[in-house]
């Protein structure tokens, strides 16, 4: 890869109407050891269970066939081969969208029947060179998917979406064909203009809030908007425990210090070494905002101190049930929760001594200790959130 970027990826979704399961599906996948990434967006016929379960199964094998280096024709044909042909209108019940991202940095975009998938390079559009691939084979014999590739820079974003977005607002007086791809182009590019770094979240809320707005709040189709965007990372450490050693404070302290980002400590014992060897004061808060967690503390330098292991536990766990539906609150395990998913490069800096507070066997069954919790942050991080993590130990 020419340049050092940042790949932030999401979905955002909007059910129709009032149902409850949307139709339209989004897997993503990072792929660590081969430097990789792949996302699917797929829609399922219609909405609701059966669009949804459509949608699953397409993404599903689209992710999992993508991820086995197969050539783009062979994908669509297994896909389309796989997938049940609707017996009136002789149509797949699935449309899907791939986006592959290798080692090298270069994409690939595969597509079947979703909305063009449209590529921004800072506020001005860059045009893909689309190939044409005429399937064969007894089901699908003659369809026709889009496929193609392009190296990406710094800035640039990839724009996909379900045709819940182009088609919002049909028979409208505003847009009586729906918004179509040339209005929503120009809409993502007003966006960019007003916010040049806006994030990959806030990009594909406001696409959908539009969607949702051209329906009038009451959505006609599932509505969904992927982007993938490439930019400066933005990194957050976290240290937690004092080192083994204590000779090791000094250093472990220095690495704290030196970190360029956002810098959160979790752990009573470990902010007392770093106030300590940073000569610096501790101002605690009184005002609960979690029952079950203390206060949060501040000091010069770091953005937000907590307690240690029953903080990190809870950040564990409701990561866990994480969703675009999940509303944090003002916690201490929700601050961190926020920091992340504000950063794209989590670094833990981890100091591996026992606390004998720990120790007591009349504490919670679930309380584990710090470098397992740990692991399990960094493993939901990087497999769900497609978070870059990194863990230190002393």
């Amino acid at each position: 890869m020419d340049e050092k970027f940042y790949i932030e990826v999401t979905c955002q979704q909007k059910n129709h109407g009032d149902a409850r399961v949307c139709g339209d599906v989004f897997i993503s996948r990072r792929i660590k050891e081969e430097g990789r990434i792949i996302v699917v967006l797929s829609d399922g016929m219609g909405h609701g269970i059966k669009a949804n379960i459509l949608g699953t199964l397409t993404a599903t094998l689209a992710v999992n066939f993508t991820q086995e280096h197969k050539s783009v024709q062979k994908i669509a044909e297994i896909i389309m081969g796989t997938l049940p042909v609707d017996s009136v209108k002789h149509m797949n019940y699935s449309t899907f969208t791939i986006v592959e991202i290798d080692v090298e940095g270069e994409v690939t975009i595969l597509e079947y029947e979703n909305p063009k998938t449209i590529v921004f390079r800072g506020i001005r559009l860059h045009e893909l060179e689309w190939n044409c691939i005429i399937l064969e084979g007894e089901k699908h014999a003659g369809k026709e998917v889009l496929t193609a590739k392009y190296r990406p820079r710094k800035e640039d974003r990839i724009v996909f979406c379900t045709d819940g977005v182009t088609q919002s607002g049909l028979g409208s007086e505003k847009y009586p064909m729906g918004l179509g791809i040339s209005n929503l182009e120009n809409f993502v590019i007003e966006i960019i203009q007003d916010e040049h770094d806006i994030s990959a979240v806030k990009l594909a809320s406001k696409v959908i809030n539009k969607a949702n707005m051209n329906d009038n709040f009451h959505p006609l189709d599932d509505i969904s908007c992927g982007v993938i965007y490439f930019r400066e990372p933005r990194k957050l450490m976290i240290c937690t425990g004092p080192p083994q050693n204590r000779e090791q404070d000094p250093l472990f302290c220095s690495i704290f210090k030196k970190f360029q980002g956002q810098k959160i400590i979790c752990g009573a014992t470990t902010s007392d070494m770093v106030a300590r060897e940073w000569s610096e004061k501790i101002h605690d808060t009184i005002v609960m905002f979690d029952p079950d967690l203390p206060p949060v503390s501040h000091m010069n330098g770091v953005d937000l101190i907590t307690e240690g292991i029953l903080t990190l536990s809870k950040v564990s766990e409701m990561l866990k049930s994480y969703n675009k539906n999940y509303n944090l609150g003002k916690g201490p395990a929700d601050e961190i929760i926020r920091m992340i998913l504000e950063c794209d490069e989590i670094h833990f800096l981890v100091g591996t001594s026992i606390n004998v507070a720990h120790q007591d066997p009349t504490l919670p069954v679930e309380l584990e200790l710090r470098r397992t919790v740990v692991h399990r942050i960094a493993r939901t991080l990087e497999e769900i959130f497609l978070k870059e993590v990194s863990m230190t130990f002393y």
